[in-house]
């Protein structure tokens, strides 16, 4: 069948909430998803830190790609608040937002979340002591689902769909056209089996193709004239250092979103993506290797550390648009002189000398991500790399031993968003029935956010006759 009433791009949490509002509220319509990695089942990194210990440049990195997106393994956060995550709030209203997230909250509880801890940031204590020390803790609810049992909520969430949604995995889509009635969804020549090549039609056409979808994403604006702006890149490194440093913060809050303002330059430096007692992870985006973060909810599988990433958003202006080619220009650097990612001490970095694999081996903190010792001052620029090592000091002051010589640097880390396509209040484009949503809008830059988007669409092609 090549006629479908919905068309959605990307099985990340977008489009599985797109398609799971349809397939509760209007059973009877027909509805696609296309999916340029595999199914969930057939997700499997092949690095296993033994006999394969970096990346090998797979053809569709089932870390970033498949149904889940780049969400299904990662630490399974889920962060209620408006005040960081996207600025979904601008389109749809602040109360809605929160709404739709809670609502997001409750089908993760339902299909097997249940039992896991929802935390949040509003005690006055910890925003104090950030306050006393020149940094800012912001606001926020925070459901952890971690990496195993969010996979198991994916699990669910697809038995429940595959009867009720047809799901193409091995499926790159290759360009969208307006039809008469609707739209034309091609398939890649390169798309697994019979279907490649294929020409689908939809009425309705939903885009959620995350973060690893960027540049797909421009394209097919520029194709079919849709505006965007220039979005923002973030560059920094993910810190690992022994768990007890920051307890008192985990235990409680478990993800701290904490932001300092740099003297030197008045740069906001924030923490992102906390993962106590967790790993670190190579990611493979679009064939430039970066570093991310993930943890367990099952105290088995608990490490002795805890690993965030300290980040520096990078704004552009005129004539400059192309932030994601500034960050990837940058992590390829890192990729170049370390053959993927690049670990230094903390101590080394300051006196201003490359880290070694003894001086690592000797230190207090045992890596969980098997990288390569180096110099990331030969890698990021002066300004970031200034940022972060000022913002590890201003942490050291409410966690300390975060300045110790051992505290692990790995980079680059790079959050790459895309432009932000030009939407209004239903998150419809310019064309009617064809929606942006998720990370691949340049909206949203969270799984709460996204999913919620995905909500709010789903909903709206649900209302139409």
């Amino acid at each position: 069948m090549t006629e479908f009433d919905v068309i959605i791009i990307g099985a990340g949490p977008g489009g599985i909430f797109a398609a799971y509002e349809m397939a509760m509220r209007r059973p009877e319509l027909r509805v696609a998803v296309f999916e340029k990695g595999h199914a969930l089942e057939r997700r499997k990194c092949p690095i296993d830190g033994k006999k394969i210990k970096s990346c090998v440049g797979c053809a569709t990195c089932s870390i970033m790609s498949g149904f889940g997106g780049a969400g299904a393994f990662s630490d399974g956060k889920y962060n209620v608040t408006n005040d960081f995550g996207g600025t979904l709030y601008q389109y749809i209203g602040k109360d809605k937002a929160l709404e739709l997230m809670y609502y997001v909250d409750e089908i993760n509880m339902k299909y097997g979340g249940e039992g896991t801890k929802m935390y949040t940031t509003a005690g006055k204590k910890f925003k104090k002591l950030c306050m006393q020390n020149k940094l800012s803790l912001l606001d926020a609810s925070v459901r952890h689902l971690g990496t195993d049992i969010n996979y198991t909520v994916l699990e669910n969430l697809y038995a429940f769909l595959k009867d009720r949604v047809a799901f193409y995995f091995d499926t790159p889509v290759e360009g969208v056209e307006k039809a008469e009635n609707g739209y034309f969804v091609q398939v890649a020549e390169s798309g697994a089996g019979q279907n490649a090549g294929t020409v689908f039609h939809c009425r309705s056409c939903v885009i959620s193709v995350g973060r690893s979808g960027s540049k797909w994403m421009e394209n097919i604006c520029e194709s079919m004239e849709i505006p965007t702006k220039s979005n923002r890149v973030d560059i920094g490194v993910r810190v690992e250092l022994p768990a007890v440093i920051f307890s008192h913060l985990t235990d409680e809050l478990y993800e701290s979103k904490i932001v300092y303002r740099t003297e030197k330059f008045e740069d906001r430096v924030r923490t992102f993506c906390m993962n106590p007692y967790g790993i670190v992870v190579n990611e493979n985006t679009n064939g430039i290797i970066t570093v991310n973060g993930h943890s367990y909810e099952s105290e088995d599988m608990r490490t002795e550390n805890t690993n965030f990433a300290l980040l520096v958003a990078k704004h552009f202006s005129e004539p400059f648009k192309d932030s994601n080619g500034y960050g990837e220009s940058i992590a390829r650097l890192s990729n170049m002189l370390g053959g993927g990612v690049i670990v230094q001490r903390f101590g080394d970095l300051v006196r201003g000398r490359r880290s070694t694999v003894s001086r690592i081996e000797e230190g207090l903190v045992r890596p969980t991500l098997q990288a390569t010792p180096g110099d990331l001052s030969l890698v990021l620029p002066k300004r970031i790399l200034d940022g972060i090592i000022e913002m590890i000091y201003a942490l050291d002051k409410i966690a300390p031993g975060t300045a110790n010589d051992d505290t692990l640097l790995y980079g680059v880390e790079v959050k790459f968003y895309n432009m932000e396509v030009e939407i209004d209040e239903n998150l419809e484009t310019k064309y009617r029935g064809l929606y942006v949503i998720g990370d691949g809008s340049g909206v949203t830059h969270s799984l709460s956010h996204a999913s919620a988007s995905g909500v709010c669409v789903g909903r709206k092609i649900c209302e139409e006759p």
